[in-house]
Parts: structure tokens; C-alpha cells; sequence
């Protein structure tokens, strides 16, 4: 469900918990509805969020491998951002049909099969355990994010294998649904968090671990810079970042000064690690065209 950060990881890896997630998640939902529990269908509803960000992360691997082409100048990094926003939308729909229903359930509680849901349980916490297990080999961030939100699922369903285990000596039936609930709104909170995330890089917001103001006061003390201006700095989809901006220059005298300026700019910049650099250089008394 760590929709945004996925594209790194192995293909084999990513294809396997692609496909076991979905399986398993097909299982759920004809499951949790053959047991009457809608804890376990809003779990599947959580599963299919990974299955969709899984799938996606898997086709972003290989399109990854695309270089840069006259339609995609960039390349295609920002697909990610696309892939997320699609996720969560549908992460949304099936998460408010699964509250529904357990508002509905709570008041007017229904029995669950307290042993139909221990052994989806079970087999829950193998299933992503197993698939957790897979991804912990992996070095990159973005399996490590993959790692540990198959974990998630894993706690996920120990609390439904802890309700089913209560459940068989006693029957409560608002259990259930309370579960439910709990679930789905650690779900949506996940989701629309990870919304704000991915609107915020959409629009082209300044990343939040660049400090703009600091970075212009660190370029105006390279020698030869008289001002900025039109500085930008945004992000394709949250790992590579993007900078531009227009340098006033003063004192300089001939070509070799402004190649050397440009060069400081740059040893400057080496620190933040931009995956994208653009200086416009602009000579004393020249006009900025975009101003």
C-alpha cells in the first residue's frame, strides 16, 4: 500500500508478492463474506490497496527501464505519482463501503463463524508473513517500505485471529464490526496521509527536506553572484529532484570567469545530490526575459 515508493524493488520480488497478494486477497473477500465477518473484508479491502500498489510498483519497474524520449523528456519517474493517486481513490471507495457495513452491523449485530475466521487468520499471517519474509532481502528503501507494510497486514491479522480466538468462547457480536472499523480507519488515515503526499509533489511543492531559503543564501556567497531569481526546486515522484533558477552575475569580465562561476554553483549543489540541474546565467545589464 506504500503506493508512491515501490519502483525500485527486485522484479522477481515484486512479481511473487504481486501475485500472492492478489490470490490472497480473492480468498479474503469470498471468504470474510462466507463467515458473515466484515473485519476480515475490510482487511481485503487493505489487501487489495497492496495488490493494486504492488501490481503497479511491478509494471513501474519495467517501464522504469525506458530511457527518456521526446514525449517523456523526464522520463517516466512521475507514472508512480499517477499510480498512487489511483490507488488511494479506490482505497477510499471500498474503505467506505466496508464502514458502512460495519455501522450497519453494529446496530444491528449479526454472528460471525468465529472458526471460518480463525483459519482465514491464520492462513492471513502466513500468507503475508511469508511474502514480508521475501521482500526483507532486499537493500533498497523501497523494499524495506514494502517490507514493512506486509508486517502491517501480518498485525492486522493477529487482531483477527485474536477476535476469532475470544469469539469461540464467547460470542460478542459487536466484536466484529468494531474491528472493522478500527481497520478501515487505520486504513483511510494511511491513504489520505499518503494523498496529501502525492498532491503535494503533483503541484510541484518544494520537498521537505530542502530549505530554499538556506540553499539561495549558500549559492549568493559563490563569488560572482550579484542575485537569484525564478529558483525552483521540485521533485518527479519523491526520490529524484529537480533544481532551476537564474543567476545575475557582477565583475565579470570574460567567458572563463562565467564558466568558473557556474562551476562554483555547481560544487555547491553536489551536496544536495539534484538529479536535475538548470542555470541560467544572466551578465550584468542583461534583462530576464521572464521577468
Amino acid at each position: 500500500m506504500a503506493h508512491d515508493h515501490h519502483h525500485h524493488a527486485p522484479e522477481g520480488n515484486l512479481r511473487m508478492a504481486f501475485f500472492l497478494n492478489l490470490f490472497f486477497t480473492i480468498i479474503e473477500i469470498i471468504g470474510g463474506m462466507a463467515v458473515n465477518s466484515v473485519a476480515i473484508v475490510s482487511d481485503a479491502i487493505h489487501d487489495l490497496g497492496d495488490s493494486l500498489s504492488l501490481g503497479t510498483a511491478w509494471y513501474l519497474q519495467r517501464k522504469s527501464k525506458q530511457q527518456a524520449d521526446k514525449q517523456f523528456s523526464f522520463g517516466y519517474a512521475r507514472f508512480s505519482l499517477l499510480g498512487a493517486l489511483l490507488n488511494s481513490v479506490v482505497l477510499i471507495i471500498g474503505s467506505v463501503f466496508v464502514l458502512k457495513e460495519a455501522v450497519e452491523r453494529l446496530i444491528h449485530p449479526e454472528a460471525s463463524d468465529a472458526n471460518g475466521m480463525l483459519y482465514l487468520a491464520i492462513l492471513g499471517i502466513a500468507v503475508n508473513g511469508y511474502a514480508a519474509w521475501k521482500m526483507t532481502s532486499g537493500k533498497s528503501l523501497n523494499e524495506k517500505v514494502i517490507s514493512w507494510h506486509l508486517m502491517e497486514d501480518v498485525l492486522g491479522w493477529a487482531a483477527v485471529l485474536i477476535v476469532a480466538i475470544v469469539l469461540q468462547f464467547k460470542q460478542i457480536d459487536y466484536l466484529d464490526p468494531a474491528l472493522s472499523l478500527a481497520i478501515t480507519l487505520y486504513i483511510l488515515y494511511g491513504v489520505f496521509k499518503r494523498l496529501k503526499e502525492t498532491l503535494f509533489l503533483f503541484l510541484q511543492g518544494v520537498p521537505a527536506e530542502f530549505d530554499l531559503k538556506k540553499l539561495e543564501s549558500e549559492l549568493l556567497a559563490v563569488n560572482g553572484v550579484e542575485a537569484l531569481h525564478h529558483t525552483h526546486i521540485w521533485s518527479l515522484e519523491g526520490e529524484h529532484h529537480v533544481f532551476s533558477s537564474h543567476v545575475r552575475l557582477k565583475g565579470i569580465q570574460d567567458l572563463a570567469q562565467m564558466e568558473q562561476v557556474k562551476l562554483d554553483l555547481k560544487k555547491q549543489l553536489a551536496a544536495y545530490h539534484f538529479n536535475h540541474i538548470t542555470l541560467e546565467l544572466e551578465t550584468e545589464g542583461q534583462e530576464c526575459s521572464m521577468k
